[in-house]
């Protein structure tokens, strides 16, 4: 125990660096070529920050674990959504980039859709869901890239992104990611020795402390973000991070080990997580986007409505 302690503690010292390092790379990468801030984080800053995601679901499909895939895709979005961006809103309301946010939210929506069909009408996660799901993520990449590069961001700031080359912004959006992915490894895996040996179930260790600990980059990222003032990256990483939870995460997962709905929990005598964890993932995502895009700013209440809709859904996994 002492052990899973320590290195428990080392991950989220990695964490904290290599979220310092892969922002440092994504935002001068953002300046150096006038891309918009929220379309990085909505595509290279996602993808790093997902990673987590995409190593812990994949594994456990292929060992035979599809409820720790299917609820980690569920409970990552949950918690990024109502927790992480919760806290950016929070802690830091204004104005955003709402153009640049549309298409992805409608992407996000477009996918929750068919992960739904499958879900409620179909019972399973087919391979050839799996490859539906990637073939997304492939035309939400083009597509994202296509209009960052239609629509540049005005040329600002200039002088700072030339401080560093270009090979050195690369180097530390690589090497950020790779320590943040080696630090959420060591919190997941020591995290869930921790809580497993507290007697957690595995579908609750799912839905919230590994869907924690796998989103821990996107937090960090969100921290960092929002220190140095880059409210759009924070959310457009997030954005991005969900729709990959759903599409390559889950497209990855069922492509190499189908499976069906698992059930953990029962609510009302039915699967609580067809009646309550896809529904309320839905709905936090309707809560974060639906009013930030009519009012073109991030405010107050979301992020503390939010909050109280994690706590709520926290609490209800451990205690009912």
């Amino acid at each position: 125990m002492l052990v899973s302690v320590l290195l428990f503690a080392v991950g989220l010292v990695l964490l904290i660096k290599g979220g310092d390092w892969f922002v440092d790379g994504s935002t001068g990468l953002a300046r150096r070529f006038h891309i918009p801030e929220i379309i990085v984080g909505a595509t290279v800053v996602s993808i790093g920050t997902t990673l987590p995601e995409v190593m812990v679901s994949a594994t456990g499909a292929l060992g035979g674990q599809g409820a720790m895939a299917y609820g980690n895709a569920i409970g990552s979005i949950i918690c990024n959504t109502s927790l992480i961006a919760a806290l950016t809103f929070a802690l830091r309301p204004g104005a955003i980039d709402t153009k640049s946010m549309k298409m992805p939210v409608a992407f996000f929506f477009g996918s929750a859709a068919v992960y739904c069909f499958a879900a409620y009408v179909l019972g399973d996660f087919s391979r050839l869901l799996g490859l539906v799901l990637l073939a997304i993520f492939v035309v939400y990449m083009v597509i994202t890239v296509r209009d960052g590069l239609k629509n540049p961001a005005p040329a600002h700031e200039e002088e700072q992104a030339e401080e560093r080359k270009l090979w050195q912004e690369l180097l530390l959006l690589v090497v950020g990611a790779a320590v943040i992915a080696v630090g959420a490894n060591l919190l997941v895996t020591h995290g869930t020795r921790i809580a497993q040996a507290l007697g957690v179930p595995e579908t609750v260790i799912a839905l919230t402390f590994v869907a924690l600990g796998t989103s821990l980059p996107e937090l960090v990222t969100a921290i960092t973000s929002l220190a140095r003032g880059h409210g759009s990256l924070s959310i457009g990483n997030i954005i991005g991070a969900n729709i990959f939870n759903l599409v390559l995460v889950s497209g990855v997962s069922v492509t190499l080990a189908p499976f069906e709905v698992p059930v953990g929990k029962l609510l009302f005598g039915h699967n609580a997580s067809l009646v309550l964890d896809m529904p309320l993932m839905l709905a936090v995502m309707a809560l974060m986007t639906v009013p930030t895009l009519i009012t073109k700013k991030l405010q107050r209440w979301q992020g503390i409505t939010l909050l109280c809709i994690y706590a709520a859904f926290c609490i209800f996994q451990f205690f009912i």
